[in-house]
């Protein structure tokens, strides 16, 4: 029996972590989550988006990053489908091994780039660096 992606083990995680940043807040949407700050999406938990059999994480990133982050590493990084023409990046959380350390940078870098500055001001320093 397959677990809901509301159990699967890379979701709780991720939802821990993206939880763990200020103002944050996860909303359900079948096997797939958004992670949102102040009503804007800085993350989204997908698995198996449109049939395509792939669990990741999806994040904002600076412009053109995307597309150097897929062309240095394409067997971890793809162009999510709809949003990845407007700077986003999905991370494949189905591999083998997943880095969290790098989960975690990626997953900043979003929060960064769509969060309020007074709430960029309220991390910690540990979760800057």
């Amino acid at each position: 029996m397959n677990k809901r992606s509301g159990e699967d083990p890379r979701m709780l995680r991720l939802t821990e972590f993206c939880l763990s940043l200020p103002e944050s807040i996860r909303q359900l949407s079948g096997d797939h989550a958004s992670f949102l700050v102040r009503k804007k999406v800085f993350a989204y938990y997908l698995d198996n988006h449109h049939g395509d059999g792939i669990v990741s994480v999806t994040c904002k990133v600076l412009p053109g990053d995307n597309k150097a982050l897929v062309a240095s590493f394409p067997s971890k990084f793809y162009l999510p489908a709809y949003i990845g023409a407007r700077g986003w990046v999905a991370l494949r959380l189905d591999v083998q091994v997943v880095d969290w350390d790098e989960v975690a940078e990626l997953v900043l870098t979003s929060y960064r780039l769509v969060a309020p500055k007074r709430l960029i001001a309220l991390l910690k320093d540990d979760d800057i660096d």
